[in-house]
């Protein structure tokens, strides 16, 4: 009897535990949540709101003033629709070669009888840790007649090391061994059973691996201020940057207004640049979400 009571006491005491354990978790995951969302509701506010009111700091998280010229600047700047053509561009085709890589690479790595399996992996690790820097990629890719071409903003970030030993670990943990046994008897060489059998088991990676390689195009922006000279090749986020940094509020047509209205100008447009360019890479989570908590924890489990 006085055994069953002290079960029942732990049972609860247990519960209680784990209550305050789920409580606490969802705390914090509140405060997360708001210490992300708050910021990004201010700057859609500030977008749609008098530039004055934003600078008097009277606009918080609900628009004041609602206006919609900021956008109508930006949309209006040819400049800024040139960076998103480029941008889509250099998003599509650098994934693409991306995830092709990657896979080429990651997956003859993952596989127990490659001759040198364990050499070249070392040599791959090695490239996280130690790379020829800045001076010497940039002659590199001067000496290969890439500069100012589309290449340069394509072949040097061709593959990232993480994203590579990411896939490697969901080949290696995720793929049944019976798999590969079973269509080497059914006649299947290596490249039919990667396509006829692994990159369908690996839709969770796959849609890890765009989502990592799409994000990190879609902001780059170093590679193209080091490697391209003509303006009509930048992408979107150098030609932001111009606007925001640079305030170059005179390719908005604003020669004719004063000092005071400029900055004015300046505060609407940098916040609506920042909906418009930020708006398309946040439409991708949604279509990838399905995959990406599984793929992340699969490629996560131990190198």
């Amino acid at each position: 009897m006085n055994t069953a009571i002290n079960n029942r006491h732990n049972r609860v005491r247990q519960s209680s535990g784990d209550r305050v354990f789920d409580f606490v978790v969802t705390l914090i995951g509140v405060l997360i949540m708001l210490i992300v969302l708050i910021p990004l509701i201010f700057v859609l506010s500030a977008s749609f709101s008098d530039p004055d009111l934003v600078l008097r700091g009277k606009v918080l998280l609900i628009p004041k003033g609602i206006t919609f010229r900021a956008y109508t600047l930006v949309f209006e700047n040819r400049d800024i629709w040139i960076g998103y053509r480029n941008t889509v561009f250099y998003t599509v085709a650098g994934t693409a070669i991306n995830i092709l890589l990657t896979i080429m690479a990651a997956y003859p790595l993952s596989r127990k009888e490659m001759t040198g399996r364990r050499f070249f992996t070392l040599v791959v690790l090695f490239t996280m840790y130690f790379n020829g820097g800045l001076i010497p990629t940039y002659l590199l890719v001067r000496n290969l007649g890439m500069y100012n071409t589309a290449w340069a903003i394509l072949i040097p970030s061709a593959i990232s090391t993480y994203n590579l030993i990411v896939a490697k670990s969901f080949f290696e943990q995720s793929i049944p061994q019976e798999l590969y046994e079973s269509a080497r008897l059914d006649g299947c060489g290596s490249l039919r059973t990667l396509i006829s059998i692994v990159l369908p088991l690996s839709k969770a990676i796959l849609a890890v691996l765009v989502l990592y390689y799409g994000v990190a195009h879609w902001n780059a922006y170093f590679n193209s201020l080091i490697y391209l000279r003509d303006t009509s090749k930048h992408p979107l986020q150098v030609v932001l940057r111009n606007i925001l940094l640079l305030g170059q509020t005179e390719q908005m047509g604003s020669n004719d207004v004063g000092m005071g209205e400029k900055i004015k100008m300046v505060e609407a447009i940098k916040y609506s640049v920042i909906v418009v360019s930020s708006v398309p890479i946040l439409l991708l989570y949604p279509l990838a979400q399905r995959y990406f908590v599984s793929g992340v924890m699969i490629g996560a489990v131990k190198g």
